[in-house]
């Protein structure tokens, strides 16, 4: 978050004074957010903090409370694992085919690769946490 505030801020202060633009920044800075937002993800589903219908996760007896969660739970895992193993693909057809990105020319597999890397993380998460619903009394 931090280096996302300051590339954008930097950009601000160059294109004030200048007129200016960095061509790579927006590029760069899009990169972050995604990033970000898949870290969050993460984090979200490791603390069992993403959105649900409280009205039914949290109502009725225990026994379909616990059903529940590990049916999202599962249902998560194998949301993200599509995501990994599809986003695969893509990473494998910017290495093929030379794709560079349109602002600063790197290797648009650079960007791509993190996808299904971060999928897989919320994907293994996601798991865990169904385990961890299963082992609740």
């Amino acid at each position: 978050m931090a280096l996302l505030a300051l590339v954008t801020f930097s950009n601000v202060l160059v294109r004030y004074f200048t007129n200016e633009s960095f061509a790579w920044t927006e590029e760069f800075s899009v990169f972050l957010m995604i990033v970000l937002a898949l870290v969050a993800g993460s984090a979200s589903v490791a603390r069992n903090r993403q959105i649900r219908i409280e009205y039914f996760a949290d109502s009725g007896p225990l026994s379909r409370q616990k059903a529940l969660a590990r049916f999202g739970a599962l249902m998560m895992a194998l949301l993200f694992a599509l995501i990994a193993v599809l986003s695969v693909r893509t990473v494998y057809d910017d290495f093929q085919y030379g794709e560079t990105s349109p602002g600063i020319g790197v290797p648009q597999w650079w960007y791509t690769m993190w996808l299904p890397i971060l999928s897989c993380a919320i994907s293994l998460r996601a798991l865990g946490l169904f385990i961890r619903r299963g082992k609740q009394p």
